[in-house]
């Protein structure tokens, strides 16, 4: 088994926490991660129904059953829970008492956050990353890692990538839509789903994309909260330096896994990646989930947004860090091209002093600095992104 590299940081909070809530898309590990990292804890998956019966009718009786410290899985299956395990916790009052897991993100923050203020630390588990997949896999190509994404069943199990992504689709679908919102047109739902994979690494536009699926401006922005809610899609947020550049003011669209990305483009291997029309922002996608996981793994909120001007330059990632930020430039080629870094120039000389470092991803994993800028592929990225965190630190 992949040791997970949030692992550290889950075993540290359960020490200074009575309670410890773990989110994620489903099937991303959390409750692999959750048992081995406590083995002698007791175990309730709510999934269960007669477990999820018991925990909503009868509170106290359940929890008496946790007694000695427990994990109890899906806990937005029994939100009503979270209020018996705060009075359990407090009359208890040590650290190391529950650890719960969720993978509809809203629903369980508002709970936790409603009876479990102060009480608990939120950890988001994400799909492996390029890091731990490399520890099951010598190597892979740019191509393998879109195409197949980074479920740790995939690689668990030795799964064909298509098949796969298609019953975890088929099963996001037909029950998670209907647990998170009334979703009643899943046809409909299952076209906009796809025309979002279209638009990944792109603006969000809700109005075309409402028009293209068919749905109004309004239903476009509540299927896309509930993609949000259940971990398939996040909106990355623009960056606002204080210059007098007119920015660009929409989110753009990416997806948590680049693999189910390229699934619903209908993407069957990973040749078909090489002439993809979308592979650049495919490859885009799979860097900025890469910094995302990163960030998670310490237990941190994202700190990333893009720069783009009505000028029209834009710098694909920005990850702030303390009182600067470090920009990256992310370039699916694998040829080094003067173009390539002209936004990070660009970038730089309108801020100079706030640059604590800039970073170009590219397609092929060679090691070199041009002109103060860190050039490395997909592999190379989060060790060159820690580098630069830790020279802040000194």
């Amino acid at each position: 088994m992949i040791e997970r590299e949030i692992t550290p940081i889950l075993e540290a909070l359960f020490k200074k926490y009575p309670v410890v809530t773990v989110t994620g898309p489903r099937q991303s590990g959390k409750t692999t991660l959750c048992r081995a990292a406590f083995p002698n804890l007791a175990y309730f998956n709510l999934e269960r129904p007669d477990l999820r019966e018991f925990a909503i009718e009868d509170p106290r009786g359940f929890l008496k059953e946790c007694a000695g410290g427990a994990v109890v899985d899906e806990i937005q299956r029994a939100p009503e829970l979270v209020s018996f395990i705060q009075a359990t916790v407090d009359e208890v009052g040590r650290n190391g008492q529950f650890v719960l897991t969720g993978s509809q993100q809203f629903r369980v923050t508002e709970a936790v956050s409603q009876s479990l203020a102060g009480r608990t630390a939120l950890l988001r588990l994400l799909p492996f990353t390029i890091q731990e997949v490399l520890e099951a896999r010598s190597t892979l190509t740019v191509e393998e890692f879109i195409h197949t994404g980074f479920y740790p069943r995939i690689y668990d199990q030795d799964l064909d990538p298509s098949l796969a992504l298609g019953d975890y689709f088929e099963t996001y679908v037909e029950r998670d839509v209907r647990q998170v919102s009334e979703i009643r047109n899943l046809s409909a739902f299952r076209k906009f789903l796809k025309l979002c994979a279209g638009r990944v690494g792109q603006l969000l536009n809700l109005h075309s994309l409402g028009n293209d699926a068919g749905v109004s401006h309004t239903t476009a922005r509540q299927w896309i909260s509930v993609l949000e809610a259940s971990y398939i899609v996040f909106l990355l947020e623009p960056f606002h330096p204080n210059i007098s550049k007119r920015l660009i003011k929409s989110p753009k669209l990416y997806f948590y896994d680049v693999g189910l990305a390229a699934f619903l483009l209908g993407i069957e291997t990973p040749h078909q990646v090489v002439s993809h029309p979308l592979k650049g922002f495919l490859f885009e996608n799979l860097v900025v989930v890469e910094a995302l996981k990163h960030r998670f793994n310490q237990g941190r909120r994202s700190n990333l947004t893009f720069y783009r001007d009505s000028s029209g330059t834009e710098v694909d990632l920005i990850c702030s860090l303390a009182n600067k930020f470090l920009a990256v430039e992310i370039k699916a080629g694998e040829t080094l091209s003067s173009s390539f870094f002209a936004n990070l120039h660009k970038l730089r000389n309108l801020v100079p002093e706030d640059i604590a470092g800039q970073i170009l991803v590219h397609g092929a994993e060679s090691e070199t600095t041009r002109d103060g800028i860190r050039v490395t592929g997909p592999i190379g990225f989060v060790p060159a992104l820690k580098t630069i965190e830790l020279s802040l630190q000194d």
